[in-house]
């Protein structure tokens, strides 16, 4: 059985807790508007609220950085989608639909069985560190992405070729897309 998911992944240091486009992160939970108690919560369910806008949690989130945000160029982009490529061919993958920007890509990707979704970001994660870190060398972060990710799974046909849509036709000056046959 083939399932298909939809994989985002932002670059190190650029979208940080606290962003006003909303975050999913650990915050200290407000009652009421009033002051947040010592209590935090975590707002990562599909479908349910999530946090925006804190702007002392997004300054005190860029004092921690380890450098600057890393921003990819199209030479980052192509070592990303020859690795993507690589490691889906070795896992036995199909991607769809790939779109590398300069702060973050999308994927869609399907796969037999139902290997945890957090495995699947991982692996194009760790094999694109490893090439770009080859061809690059390691960023001063130690890392080039940000923890987590989004990992959405698609229901149907109908979902799948509309978020291929979506990462393909949609997004803002992308650096490489890529589709079978393309």
């Amino acid at each position: 059985m083939m399932r298909h998911w939809f994989l985002t992944n932002t670059c190190y240091g650029n979208w940080l807790p606290g962003d006003p486009r909303g975050f999913v992160g650990r915050v200290r939970e407000h009652r009421d508007g009033d002051e947040p108690d010592a209590r935090r919560v975590e707002h990562r369910t599909p479908g349910t609220p999530y946090d925006r806008e804190l702007p002392g949690l997004q300054a005190s989130s860029a004092r921690l950085l380890k450098c600057p945000p890393i921003r990819l160029d199209v030479e980052h982009a192509r070592v990303l989608l020859d690795q993507f490529l690589a490691t889906a061919a070795h896992r036995n993958w199909t991607l769809l639909a790939v779109s590398i920007m300069v702060n973050h890509f999308h994927l869609v990707v399907a796969v037999s069985d139902d290997p945890p979704p957090g495995k699947i970001l991982g692996d194009f994660k760790s094999w694109g560190s490893r090439a770009l870190n080859a061809r690059f060398g390691e960023p001063p972060s130690k890392t080039w992405w940000t923890a987590g990710g989004s990992k959405r799974k698609l229901p149907d046909a109908r979902a799948v070729a509309r978020v291929a849509r979506y990462v393909l036709a949609e997004q803002p000056n992308p650096l490489v897309t890529w589709t079978p046959g393309s």
